[in-house]
């Protein structure tokens, strides 16, 4: 397993059959997930499509996450814990400005996975919604929507395996909100077919 320290991201590259493992080591914390075409950054992680599809906004075990062009990037393929989003954006130093009202710099998920996602040749401005896992969105009859702690528990974890050559860029989300108060490290792992 591979450790991504309390707010900080990662980006690396899958093949197709290729599994990640994603585990809460800690319990009560969030990891955003986004990607791309490794061969074509033109293709990226779509949220509105993968929810369509699903017809469900609660993406778990047996569902699929697909792309702007409509292709399967990733399938689960088995979820320890089975409350993920996909509404949100990864939180941003302009979200701590604008929803917090902080303005200090605060690490974000944005900035870790534009950092990370960089070398690859990727601009922030290319990154989108995120499937934010094991983050806890509740969202009300009414429509509104508000995050309550993760329903992870030490060590649990949820499986995906690549269905196409993919880049991921993965964090140990920066939000102490979303995170129940503190924010931890993230593992993760690559398992070969």
């Amino acid at each position: 397993m591979i450790e991504i320290p309390a707010q900080t991201g990662v980006a690396f590259t899958l093949r197709p059959g290729q599994r990640l493992r994603v585990r809460d080591p800690e319990g009560l914390q969030v990891s955003d997930l986004f990607c791309f075409n490794r061969t074509d950054p033109g293709e990226w992680l779509s949220s509105g499509r993968s929810v369509d599809y699903a017809d469900t906004l609660l993406l778990t075990t047996g569902h699929a996450l697909y792309s702007n062009r409509s292709r399967v990037m990733l399938r689960i393929v088995e979820d320890e814990v089975g409350r993920h989003d996909f509404l949100m954006t990864p939180c941003s130093l302009a979200m701590f400005r604008l929803v917090a009202g902080n303005e200090e710099w605060h690490p974000s998920c944005h900035e870790n996975l534009a950092k990370s996602l960089a070398p690859f040749g990727i601009s922030p401005d290319q990154i989108s919604t995120t499937f934010n896992i094991f983050m806890n969105v509740v969202f009300e009859p009414s429509g509104r929507l508000h995050i309550e702690p993760p329903l992870s528990r030490v060590g649990q974890s949820i499986l995906f395996q690549a269905e196409m050559e993919l880049l991921v860029g993965l964090t140990a989300c920066s939000h102490e909100e979303t995170n129940a108060g503190r924010c931890k490290p993230i593992t993760y792992e690559l398992l070969d077919p």
